[in-house]
């Protein structure tokens, strides 16, 4: 069972008809475009911070109630300032290697939740310029545009806003997004719903901006519960390989049994190894093959991309080769 705290709830913010901001009452260390795990009733949901460790005094995830999504809907029905969550602590790769880097920011509906947290700390830390292409279905549909309307006038030569209304535009196309080659030098980020952002990655990379520029977040519903689930033991062939581990600037050298997942190796091992779901739904646990081989027992969160650009689960690896190299740079 992954080790979680306890945190009250001190506000609620209705963003719109059908999204609210979880503000909690508690201080932690994470970076923007993350997300915490929030044990919603008997299930476990994922939801992304909308604050910024950089601004924001306290952090809060902003939740989006779903037809028939129950944990959006136990959120929105139940949770009230002064109600005490279960949190995993803040995980993900979504976020900025540098707040200095210009940025070219995706976001359709909800997906603009990680992108705000971005879009602020980027603006208050960093130097880069800041454009945002924003889809939703109408105007009254569009989370945090006050704010953003706020940042644009504060930020006027770094921050571009684009809203894309499909009541007035229709559906975006790739070929709508042509006008934004100038920009395809920046680091692009991408959050919203798969059709769209299958649209902007089919314009990025037609446009030629790099795979390793192109920065993807997804969200699958966890079927397991990572608040109750313990760790799943494989059979045992009673082999070893080796494997290196670069994780926070150390490097560590295990006996990896082929039986065990690499996750449960390193949490065994005492490192503080990032994760989250531990089911191949999310990529809190993602981190890169430098030398070797391993196989994922499931992935339903990684493109063919991320696998030929070396990244796994961690939650899911099993070693192949004797000797295995990983970093989590």
């Amino acid at each position: 069972m992954a080790e979680y705290q306890q945190v009250t709830v001190a506000d609620m913010i209705q963003e719109t008809a059908d999204a609210v901001s979880v503000v909690l009452d508690t201080s932690f260390d994470y970076r923007p475009g993350q997300f915490l795990t929030l044990r919603c009733g008997p299930v476990a949901r994922c939801y992304s911070l909308s604050s910024s460790p950089d601004v924001d005094s306290r952090p809060q995830v902003t939740v989006k109630r779903i037809p028939d999504g129950y944990g959006s809907a136990w959120i929105c029905d139940n949770v009230r300032p002064g109600t005490v969550l279960d949190v995993l602590p803040p995980a993900g790769i979504f976020t900025p290697r540098s707040l200095d880097d210009n940025l070219l920011l995706f976001a359709g509906g909800s997906g603009i939740t990680p992108v705000i947290s971005i879009i602020k700390s980027a603006l208050a830390r960093g130097s880069g310029r800041i454009v945002l292409v924003y889809a939703n279905r109408d105007e009254s549909s569009v989370i945090f545009a006050s704010a953003l309307r706020q940042l644009a006038d504060e930020y006027p030569d770094r921050l571009l806003v684009i809203h894309w209304l499909e009541s007035l535009q229709g559906l975006p196309t790739a070929r709508h997004f042509t006008t934004l080659k100038p920009f395809t030098g920046f680091q692009a980020f991408l959050c919203g719903p798969a059709p769209f952002m299958e649209v902007a990655s089919q314009a990025l990379k037609s446009l030629g901006v790099p795979r390793d520029r192109i920065h993807v977040e997804r969200f699958i519903s966890l079927s397991g519960n990572p608040f109750e689930e313990t760790v799943e033991e494989l059979p045992s062939d009673g082999d070893e390989v080796t494997v290196e581990v670069d994780l926070d600037g150390e490097q560590h050298t295990f006996e990896w049994p082929r039986h065990k997942k690499l996750l449960d190796l390193l949490l065994e091992k005492g490192l503080a190894a990032p994760y989250s779901c531990r089911e191949g739904a999310c990529s809190a646990c993602a981190c890169r093959i430098e030398q070797g081989e391993v196989k994922m027992l499931q992935n339903e969160i990684l493109d063919q991309e991320d696998l030929d650009d070396g990244i796994v689960l961690a939650c899911q690896s099993l070693p192949v080769t004797d000797t295995v190299k990983i970093t989590y740079t």
